[in-house]
């Protein structure tokens, strides 16, 4: 795989404030057919771009995180093909953090993600800029019993795939974050919490060019006999007091949320109850259940800016789609 290195510069126009892009934003697995065409099969992967020039940061490593690697291949190294062949090392030498050293200037990434299911972590060896060794991927999310790396490579080795995390060209670092760690990544600071779902999650707060995006992708709504109580954990408050952008898991209905009550997820209802008791200015539903097409998100939409409007008038709803992307000025400040 590899860019064709034209006579002139690939031209690439990024934006000039912060701005939130969503590459995959569908929960649970990937599905394909065309009835989820517009907004997409990909899962969890959403970049946040300072808008000063400086890399992206990104939240999780669903599938949808191939394309964005495809998009910073383009913008990093548009004269430079990806190497082919066999991994660097043989098998069984000093993983990839020891393996590269210090030497050398690379291009640093940082990923936080929320949690270890699949869906969020899956599209690692499918990212671009991993298999490149020119390329630093700092990798933060929540503290496990054994360690971060060790979860990784739990997966990323034979049977489940053909090489082993160690083996991936890139310098991989992981961190494990606990709640309450605040993380500073170029211009943006990063603040986890412990979200409530299945196992350990976090949510992120990213405060970065003068605006806040609160990141909430899976969340177990509190239940009361298969109904949806309406209080907020504190800690999901706090992520999300005031921020400019809330992505909230919004997998279910509440038919759906009555029959899987305890599979850690919000209903719309729910991810609008958030949002406004945070006193946020914008939601944006993520997470969509495999089963939900096109034309059932757009209800749910619907739904959802309907209740926004009883319950806070001025939250904006939105479906978050693959691909689409949301500039967030600061106060004052004029998009272009």
């Amino acid at each position: 795989m590899g860019f064709v290195c034209r006579n002139e510069p690939v031209q690439i126009t990024w934006p000039a404030v912060p701005s939130v892009e969503f590459y995959g934003v569908r929960g649970s697995c990937p599905c394909s057919d065309p009835a989820l065409a517009r907004y997409g099969g990909a899962t969890a992967c959403v970049a946040v771009e300072a808008g000063d020039g400086s890399p992206p940061l990104l939240l999780d490593l669903g599938t949808g995180c191939r394309n964005l690697g495809e998009r910073l291949l383009e913008r990093y190294f548009p004269c430079s093909p990806v190497p082919v062949g066999p991994p660097p090392h043989p098998p069984g030498e000093a993983g990839s953090a020891e393996r590269h050293g210090a030497s050398g200037e690379r291009l640093r990434l940082a990923v936080f993600v929320s949690h270890l299911h699949f869906d969020h972590v899956q599209g690692l060896p499918f990212f671009g800029p991993a298999i490149r060794p020119d390329v630093r991927l700092d990798i933060f999310g929540p503290l496990q019993s054994d360690s971060l790396e060790a979860a990784f490579a739990a997966f990323v080795q034979p049977p489940y795939f053909p090489i082993r995390l160690d083996e991936i060209p890139s310098e991989l670092r992981f961190v494990g974050l606990d709640d309450g760690a605040e993380v500073e990544v170029g211009p943006a600071r990063v603040t986890a919490r412990e979200i409530p779902h299945v196992g350990s999650t976090l949510g992120y707060r990213v405060e970065v060019g003068g605006v806040v995006v609160a990141y909430l992708s899976d969340h177990q709504a509190p239940e009361s006999g298969g109904r949806v109580v309406p209080t907020v954990a504190q800690s999901a408050v706090d992520l999300c007091m005031g921020a400019d952008l809330v992505v909230h898991d919004a997998q279910y209905t509440d038919e759906e949320f009555a029959r899987k009550r305890t599979w850690g997820h919000s209903t719309h209802e729910y991810a609008v109850e958030v949002a406004a008791e945070a006193g946020a200015a914008r939601l944006a539903l993520f997470h969509h259940d495999p089963t939900h097409d096109d034309a059932a998100l757009d209800r749910i939409g619907e739904e959802a800016s309907f209740l926004a409007g009883r319950r806070a008038p001025g939250l904006e709803v939105l479906v978050a789609a693959e691909g689409g992307r949301l500039d967030l000025a600061p106060a004052g400040v004029q998009t272009r």
